[in-house]
């Protein structure tokens, strides 16, 4: 296994729509274990294709929600989610994300989604969730779909946050030159 590196924004690949996987191949299979690993390590609960420089519909979540007292892990490795059902409820969450180091916003989303995906072993799944692990999918989903969180935030608040991660960028490239 292998830690990938992890797209920063502002960055024009996080905002393009990723495409369908036909299959999970044994390549694919690794590059999700690769994949879980990198977010493990960043660490973080979520990470989707994208923001590894993989443009394919691929996502993997790990809230530990539902892992044993031992705080074991337990991944979701999934391949073409869609969201099939929605609550009526929404919730608000204080949402971060590997892109967007260090930078945080409420957002809005349904409380609970049912989510229809293919896993590692080709088979299709279905699962319901709610609270963290349902906006863990619908964020990683959005990054599918070349949105970012700051997307669903004021046009103000998003600007000053994406100001500040290019003077961070800039900065990193002047003193790794």
């Amino acid at each position: 296994m292998a830690l990938l590196p992890i797209i920063v924004a502002p960055d024009p690949r996080l905002k393009i729509k990723a495409e369908a996987v036909d299959q999970v191949d044994d390549e694919l299979r690794a590059f999700m274990h690769d994949m879980l690993e990198t977010m493990y390590a960043a660490p973080g609960i979520g990470l989707a294709g994208p923001q590894v420089g993989l443009g394919k519909r691929v996502i993997v979540v790990d809230v530990r929600e539902n892992a044993e007292d031992d705080g074991a892990p337990n991944p979701y490795c999934m391949v073409n989610p869609q969201i099939i059902e929605v609550s009526r409820e929404d919730r608000i969450h204080d949402e971060g994300c590997l892109s967007l180091p260090d930078q945080y916003a409420e957002v809005e989303r349904p409380d609970s989604i049912r989510v229809r995906y293919t896993d590692e072993n080709n088979t299709v799944q279905e699962l319901d969730a709610d609270g963290l692990l349902a906006t863990c999918i619908q964020h990683e989903i959005d990054h599918l779909d070349g949105i970012l969180f700051v997307d669903h935030i004021t046009a103000l608040k998003r600007k000053m946050i994406l100001r500040k991660l290019t003077k961070i960028k800039k900065l990193a490239e002047r003193e790794s030159a």
